[in-house]
């Protein structure tokens, strides 16, 4: 299973015609391609007002082995417009199925649900995000995650231009022995376009990509 979801990316990556926001310009749609340590995630959602978002999320779990199929939505609940700044305050909820394809669950099939908050803050230089997620999908997962992303550009792009920004994730498991983990990322954004690649403390890859249209 979690080939499809390689191929599906790396697919994705030549579509031609973003900011990473989970609510859109009314009518605007976006496709997320998101991979990391714990997960491969497809999510694609429409924004029918600048408020909310409804999509369709699947994901495959690595270490614990499970499909998540899900609807979702994102809430905006607060936005904060300054003469130089924005700030934004979402909650994100979803519900579905969850497959495990991991021998002790013998392809368990669970209802499952997720929800949680994300409060991101920035300017033409810095950077802010936190943001949080409960799974729970039965026998199969049942979890707690949150991350902290700090950001700085190095230059102040003019409206059209390739945008770069250098971060650094943080990201907290409570219930892992070895919970906590660390990942520098390099962000390039232009037009509909961005792309995200890191590599965390332990080796492993984080590439994303979404387009906005």
């Amino acid at each position: 299973m979690r080939y499809t979801f390689y191929i599906v990316i790396i697919l994705g990556l030549f579509i031609e015609p973003i900011d990473a926001r989970p609510v859109s310009y009314p009518g605007g749609w976006t496709i997320m391609f998101k991979n990391d340590a714990n997960v491969n995630r497809i999510h694609t959602h429409l924004s029918p007002t600048h408020k909310y978002s409804l999509g369709y999320n699947v994901e495959y779990w690595h270490d614990e082995e499970f499909v998540l199929n899900s609807l979702q939505i994102n809430n905006l609940i607060k936005r904060w417009n300054k003469k130089s700044s924005q700030a934004n305050f979402y909650i994100k909820s979803g519900i579905g199925l969850a497959y495990s394809d991991k021998s002790t669950f013998n392809e368990e099939i669970e209802l499952s649900g997720f929800s949680g908050v994300s409060f991101d803050w920035e300017n033409r230089s810095y950077f802010f995000k936190y943001q949080n997620r409960y799974t729970e999908a039965g026998n199969i997962y049942d979890a707690f995650i949150q991350s902290v992303v700090f950001g700085f550009a190095p230059y102040e792009g003019d409206f059209g231009d390739l945008h770069t920004w250098f971060m650094l994730k943080m990201e907290h498991k409570p219930e892992k022995e070895d919970n906590f983990e660390i990942t520098p990322i390099f962000r390039f954004f232009k037009s509909v376009h961005l792309f995200e690649l890191g590599l965390n403390d332990r080796g492993k890859f984080l590439y994303n990509y979404i387009i906005r249209f």
